[in-house]
């Protein structure tokens, strides 16, 4: 993890601004890939280690905005998901594409250096989005080929 002595991370500086201000709660996702660098391209292979971490994991609901800041050296983006009762975070089965459904998708962020929907986040940018939340839990991930399935994935819960 960040700020860790794991020498198999190597991270890249966000370097675009992001909002100084935003509407409602922030929330702050840094996207990773360990053990890479930025000569290495192409699709992830199953079993690389990625992470996706949100801080704070916990807000009350109302508007949310979602700050992805992509540290890592491959391309990443931000999906937002309802989970259902009874589901855990990391459960939804990748296609053969490496991809999870999205259907009911909340929101996105991945476009380089700007809010919404975009091509994906590049190393050392970042995007945003507001959605509003209602009380329930929430599956935030990265659904570029097989990088949920290496880790992109995280709950948030979203309180009255």
């Amino acid at each position: 993890m960040m700020g860790s002595s794991d020498s198999t991370y190597h991270y890249s500086r966000v370097t675009c601004p992001v909002p100084a201000t935003v509407a409602g709660a922030p929330i702050t996702v840094l996207l990773g890939d360990m053990g890479m660098t930025s000569m290495m391209t192409g699709t992830a292979p199953l079993g690389a280690r990625m992470m996706l971490r949100a801080v704070p994991a916990t807000v009350r609901a109302g508007p949310v905005t979602f700050i992805a800041e992509n540290m890592g050296w491959r391309m990443h983006e931000l999906v937002i998901l309802p989970l259902v009762a009874g589901a855990s975070p990391g459960q939804r089965v990748s296609g053969t594409d490496g991809k999870v459904d999205e259907s009911g998708s909340l929101g996105e962020a991945s476009a380089s250096c700007g809010a919404g929907a975009g091509d994906g986040i590049p190393s050392g940018s970042a995007s945003w989005t507001t959605v509003t939340l209602a009380p329930g839990r929430y599956e935030l991930v990265c659904n570029l080929p097989n990088h949920y399935a290496d880790g992109m994935h995280q709950e948030i819960v979203v309180t009255a």
